[in-house]
């Protein structure tokens, strides 16, 4: 394996220019999807390089469970600095573990609260909630609005709120938001393209309330209207839901022309740049760690006693 065992733990870096690419050249269908498969495969083989340098780098630790064979030199030689990288990954580890579970239990305990404020009202798809704090946000078949954002809203703003809001439902972005903030914890090299798909999806559902309502000027006005109204306001548990993004970028690009739906751009553009980049990136990440993965496994399973 040498040195290319440490490959998928550095591949990361390359998240910030391929983010900054796809999220202002892609369509932001195309780039949520692309960032959120790129750091969901980088995550998962870094995680996967940490336990395998830790299989090796300890397997010669006195007191450890693993089989004595695993401590033959023929394997600890598959690691450069075998000692090193192995007890410098168990904390890598163990750090990945902790962060990835206060994540997801951060995640249902605010979904179950917000779930649970709306058990007193109908089971309709849009949830009037009588709150002072105006803010919007999306749970799963569920759109969820204050009286207080509703009233600072013309009736055609109130149209493009729920248009926005119907497509982070359909789309399921809570999907890619989490998945992406997962993968921001097992490697913070990863955090460019968490904050990149928190932009590009609140994109998508731009784009797409724009063409349900039929007037890109009326989205860019609700959502100026309604990051000026909720400015200052407090942020309770239920209102960090309703994350905006950068809302002078995103009214600036509904002011602009809408970007083009194809599929996959031509490679020699900066928006092919950045798709073959992130899709190279993502790939020799996952080759490297496949190699790895079963080499290694070959290496002890021919130092297992049988």
């Amino acid at each position: 394996m040498g040195v290319f065992v440490f490959l998928p733990l550095v591949l990361p870096l390359s998240a910030w220019p391929v983010a900054r690419l796809a999220e202002s050249r892609l369509h932001p269908r195309a780039a949520t999807r692309l960032l959120t498969a790129v750091a969901v495969v980088m995550a998962v083989c870094s995680t996967l390089c940490l336990a395998l340098l830790m299989v090796v780098g300890t397997a010669q630790l006195p007191g450890n469970p693993l089989p004595d064979g695993w401590a033959d030199p023929e394997v600890r030689e598959a690691v450069p600095q075998d000692g090193i990288a192995g007890r410098a990954a168990i904390p890598a580890l163990g750090t990945v573990a902790v962060l990835c579970g206060r994540t997801l239990h951060r995640h249902r305990r605010v979904t179950r609260l917000a779930r649970r404020a709306l058990t007193v009202l109908p089971g309709r798809e849009v949830a009037v909630l009588p709150d002072r704090t105006p803010y919007a946000y999306a749970l799963p078949g569920r759109i969820v609005v204050t009286t207080a954002l509703l009233e600072g809203l013309a009736p055609g703003e109130r149209r493009a709120l729920f248009a926005h809001e119907r497509a982070h439902v359909a789309a399921r972005h809570h999907r890619h938001l989490l998945a992406v903030h997962l993968a921001a914890r097992a490697n913070p090299f990863l955090r460019p393209l968490r904050t990149a798909v928190a932009y590009t999806a609140e994109r998508w559902a731009d784009e797409a309330a724009a063409g349900a309502v039929g007037d890109r000027r009326t989205v860019a006005r609700a959502i100026g209207r309604a990051a000026l109204l909720a400015r200052g306001a407090p942020a309770p548990t239920l209102a960090a839901l309703a994350a905006t993004g950068p809302v002078p970028r995103r009214v600036a690009a509904l002011l602009g022309p809408a970007p083009s739906a194809r599929g996959w751009p031509p490679a020699f553009t900066a928006a092919g740049l950045a798709v073959w980049g992130a899709a190279a990136g993502a790939a020799a990440s996952a080759m490297s760690s496949a190699n790895s993965a079963v080499t290694l496994f070959l290496v002890l399973q021919a130092a297992t006693p049988l």
